[in-house]
């Protein structure tokens, strides 16, 4: 039997205080503030400005780190839809989960949007969270997409935060509109020619 290997009391307290400041940014950032400072990421953290610099070389640094805690998260939340089930029901099951998991990433993906063309990192976690949009859509339609790229393609714009936020912000939908456009898109895209 093995034991488990020790924790330095200084490394854990270490990666707490990491993880409170990350959690306290994506906290301002779910209440609305989409540019928050060092100083209010700090107080709300609990922890001085000097120890919020000491983790994160600057706030692009803990904008990449808050993206990728999205990141996880959004991957922990998702649920892979069985292939086998009638297509209806597949689309169904795909535009539920699509309408929940953007919900959930939406004010991170608001606030991103506005420091995405300068932040390398945040442009990275984009490209990332396409490509689990593409590998959800190949799995849950891999008999309809076959090779078709185009479709693929459409699909996945269909599906991303961008047209959910043109859903939701710009055409003032509830959740339950927005989800019923994103089905009748995806429908009409894998439906019979």
């Amino acid at each position: 039997m093995t034991t488990p290997p020790r924790v330095d009391g200084r490394t854990a307290r270490s990666e707490r205080t990491r993880n409170a400041i990350v959690d306290a940014h994506l906290q301002l950032i779910g209440e609305g503030d989409m540019r928050p400072t060092a100083d209010r990421v700090a107080k709300l953290a609990g922890v001085s400005l000097r120890a919020l610099w000491s983790h994160f070389a600057d706030m692009e640094a803990l904008m990449t780190a808050s993206g990728q805690r999205v990141l996880e998260k959004r991957d922990a939340s998702y649920q892979p839809i069985p292939s086998d089930l009638p297509l209806p029901e597949r689309i169904d099951a795909f535009c539920s989960q699509r309408a929940r998991l953007l919900e959930e990433i939406g004010p991170a993906a608001r606030a991103s949007a506005l420091k995405e063309p300068f932040s390398v990192g945040l442009q990275r976690y984009r490209k990332l969270h396409v490509a689990r949009v593409r590998e959800e859509l190949t799995t849950t339609f891999a008999g309809e997409i076959g090779s078709d790229e185009n479709l693929l393609n459409a699909l996945t714009a269909a599906s991303l935060w961008p047209t959910w936020s043109t859903w939701r912000e710009a055409m003032d939908l509830p959740v339950e509109g927005a989800q019923a456009a994103l089905a009748r898109t995806v429908s009409a895209l894998i439906g019979p020619a």
